[in-house]
């Protein structure tokens, strides 16, 4: 215990509510999306006259406010009236229509799941939400593997309104011509943050997580800099919370620029989705294409069966593309040869991340 206490006392820390720092985290005001949150509240405000809203693609780069802004709004929501029932549902973790029924079952309170296939899911869904109206946020709707939950909700819902929340703006060519002309989708962009953005956003979350007066003036501003440069709040949330951590490790009380660099230097051990953000499956296969970086996916789905993965060869060839599209790694289409045309994957270390920040 003496080890402890010689760091900053039994009860010391610069930090004063860490979760400030996450990225989920919903912050009281969303600053610089002020606009973007009117246009959505506008198109679901019909839901309060028993009226059906609009529906949105929402789009625009990663850690550029998308989710925080619909949470916040949600929040709000849900504080100012029963009448609507907002239904945010993370389509990295629910990424099957059966899987998002079981979600909203849990909005709705409904706990009895089990043994319940998709259609009785969704009956007991559209009983509950029939009742009154319901606004669902599907965010990062890239990866969903089909779209039969959208035409449920499209077809049995009365009084709905639907955000989809996407990184590629360019998805909405892959969704099915039938569900795209019955949800006629407005289009919402959320363009990047200036520095001077990037400054205030960091700020304001920097006064909610730390003792006052903990913080450098250089330090913050070479954080500033880098989230800026990556384009990704995320990135400074991470670089503030690493280079506070440094400086609680050498007993100091106040971070200092030399703390940052240091955190910055560490951000090729960083990755901006947040921990929940692969399944266990997916964290899987990234560590056998780790462990085997430019081998073909053959050769790559032989070892995860090996290992015991539970996926078929088409299930594997869909989450190595989820990981390919999300920069985890890197997928090459060689043609010709012995073997045909074949598909080699590469483990994108961090370090390259970082110059694609």
């Amino acid at each position: 215990m003496g080890l402890f206490r010689d760091i900053l006392g039994d009860e010391e820390s610069l930090f004063r509510n860490p979760i400030a720092l996450d990225f989920d985290f919903v912050p009281k005001v969303v600053p610089y999306r002020e606009n973007e949150q009117r246009y959505i509240a506008t198109s679901i405000k019909p839901l309060l006259q028993n009226m059906n809203g609009k529906n949105i693609l929402i789009y625009g780069k990663p850690g550029v406010g998308k989710t925080v802004a619909v949470k916040h709004l949600f929040k709000e929501l849900e504080e100012e009236t029963s009448q609507v029932l907002p239904v945010y549902i993370n389509c990295w973790q629910k990424n099957t229509t059966y899987k998002i029924m079981v979600g909203i079952c849990d909005f709705i309170g409904y706990k009895f799941t089990h043994n319940k296939n998709t259609e009785e899911l969704f009956a007991i869904i559209k009983r509950n939400l029939n009742r009154g109206s319901a606004v669902f946020a599907f965010d990062e709707i890239d990866k969903v593997e089909d779209f039969d939950f959208l035409y449920h909700i499209l077809e049995g819902i009365y009084r709905k309104s639907i955000l989809l929340i996407t990184n590629f703006k360019e998805w909405l060519l892959k969704l099915d011509e039938r569900i795209r002309s019955r949800l006629t989708l407005q289009m919402l962009e959320f363009r990047e943050y200036n520095f001077e953005e990037t400054k205030g956003i960091l700020l304001k979350r920097l006064d909610a997580a730390f003792v006052p007066g903990v913080w450098d003036d250089d330090a913050f501003l070479l954080v500033a800099k880098k989230a800026y440069q990556a384009k990704d709040i995320r990135v400074g949330l991470h670089l503030l919370r690493e280079a506070a951590n440094l400086a609680e490790a050498e007993a100091k009380r106040k971070v200092l620029p030399n703390h940052v660099q240091k955190a910055i230097s560490n951000l090729d051990e960083f990755s901006v989705k947040s921990s929940t953000a692969l399944d266990d499956e997916e964290r899987m296969i990234l560590e056998i294409v780790k462990e085997n970086s430019g081998k073909r996916i053959g050769d790559l789905f032989e070892i995860y069966k090996s290992k015991n993965g539970s996926g078929v060869y088409k299930t594997f060839q869909r989450r190595i593309e989820k990981l390919a599209k999300n920069g985890f790694v890197g997928v090459e289409k060689i043609k010709g040869g012995t073997q045909g045309t074949t598909t080699i994957v590469h483990y994108k270390s961090k370090e390259k991340k970082l110059t694609e920040f």
